[in-house]
């Protein structure tokens, strides 16, 4: 969906890019001799799948120093989605709770520290595993593990944080595993691994119909509801929106706005995407469109649904296509109304850059703007084609000729220690202008 300023993607990209030039300014400078790189390396972990709500998993993260020295210190983190829980947490351990901003949803932090000697060429892992618990809602969730030898603790979005009251533990050497080998790292001083951890749930997406009432000639409100009704909540994977609504408003009526998330689609209706890549249970989308009744015309009727994109979680088929329904009071006109939403010239309006709406269940958990889909996905009653989310190329294309399909409805080393130093300013001035933005699910 096209947007009239700079998104915090496009922020982040262009502030990650100034920072990297700083970084590159810095690698310009000599290096100490005596600054060695420390290599920290995680062992395999395995996609944790067929867990049972209220079920509690083990982490068994291992990690091995593949530098040239002891280090004195390291710290391990276990980041969660909504749909886990830690447990048994230990008193070197502090708990962050991090709501959700961008593309990323809200997680638990857990970092621990281990204030010990740590061997190059040790595998070590803690003397307990980490535990996690299913909650009642899981479903697809993620995890991500890393050892650091510096406090990774989270900054952006993170509330205080809550220090276990359990045992303290501690790493221990594993003799009888293999260390991964030296000069493996990744990465300098840390390393990370996601895991998919997939609950056996299931979570209920359906639509909610409206009826259009009123006068030739009039422009009614239209309300459409696209709502997860639990008990997990979902998840993608991907950047994408959490699911993919056609919609195809009744013959001899125009849509003269259209909402925010949705676009034309190629069979005249339209396709509205979510505001994120989840959905929480009891939450979803509400679309609200202006449309103008032309003319009345016997038995019309249009629909809302899901598309039928795989959703293996969502056994209920019924709730998937809702009507509606056109009630027109006083005579025709004999206007030109078109189903799907009128033409093009027809469905100009007011345009915005962004949807709002009233709540399907709740307040926004706040994430990121998901725009809707461009492809050609057709309408209609059994829920038409897949769809995919709108591309950033069409998106731009649109924002270029000062449209909006999705509101229109038409679719020596002091130099160089000095250069290094200016760098690091422009690059940590860039990143400050980062600003975390909710979504906007109902």
């Amino acid at each position: 969906m096209p947007l009239s300023t700079p998104g915090p993607r496009a922020l982040r990209q262009t502030a990650g890019a100034l920072g990297a030039l700083a970084l590159l300014a810095l690698g310009a400078a000599p290096a100490s001799a005596d600054d060695p790189a420390t290599g920290l390396v995680l062992g395999a972990l395995a996609p944790v799948d067929g867990v049972k709500p209220g079920a509690e998993i083990q982490v068994p993260a291992t990690f091995t120093n593949t530098g040239g020295a002891a280090l004195g210190k390291v710290w391990m983190s276990y980041s969660v989605t909504r749909g886990l829980s830690h447990t048994a947490i230990p008193s070197n351990c502090l708990r962050y709770e991090v709501s959700s901003f961008d593309e990323a949803p809200s997680s638990s932090d857990l970092v621990c520290a281990f204030d010990q000697q740590i061997e190059p060429g040790v595998l070590y892992a803690p003397e307990r595993p980490a535990t996690l618990k299913a909650l009642d809602h899981a479903l697809h969730d993620e995890l991500r593990v890393s050892v650091a030898a510096y406090d990774p603790a989270p900054t952006d979005g993170a509330a205080d944080p809550v220090r276990g009251t359990g045992p303290a533990v501690k790493l221990v050497e594993r003799p009888d595993e293999k260390p991964a080998a030296p000069g493996s790292a990744r990465h300098d001083g840390w390393d990370a691994a996601d895991v998919p951890v997939t609950t056996d749930n299931t979570a209920d997406f359906q639509v909610t119909g409206a009826r259009l009432q009123g006068r030739v000639g009039d422009t009614v409100d239209v309300q459409l509801k696209f709502t997860n009704a639990g008990p997990g909540w979902v998840l993608r994977a991907s950047d994408g929106p959490a699911t993919h609504v056609l919609v195809k408003m009744p013959a001899g009526t125009t849509v003269t706005k259209a909402d925010g998330y949705c676009e034309k689609a190629g069979d005249g209706g339209y396709e509205c995407g979510t505001s994120q890549r989840w959905v929480d249970e009891g939450r979803g989308e509400t679309y609200e469109f202006k449309v103008r009744i032309d003319k009345a015309v016997a038995g019309a009727e249009g629909s809302v649904a899901l598309t039928d994109e795989s959703r293996p979680f969502d056994a209920d088929k019924t709730n998937d296509t809702a009507a509606i329904t056109l009630d027109v009071t006083g005579g025709s006109t004999g206007g030109s109304g078109s189903a799907g939403g009128g033409s093009a010239s027809s469905a100009g309006g007011t345009g915005t850059t962004g949807g709002s709406g009233s709540t399907a269940g709740g307040s926004a958990t706040g994430g990121t703007s998901g725009s809707a889909s461009t492809g050609g996905a057709t309408g209609g009653a059994d829920g038409g084609s897949d769809g995919g989310s709108a591309s950033a190329a069409s998106s731009a294309a649109s924002s270029a000729s000062g449209g909006n399909l999705a509101n229109t409805g038409s679719g020596s080393v002091l130099p160089v220690a000095a250069a290094a130093a200016g760098a690091v300013v422009v690059g940590a001035g860039a990143i400050v202008v980062v600003r975390r933005r909710a979504g906007r699910q109902r």
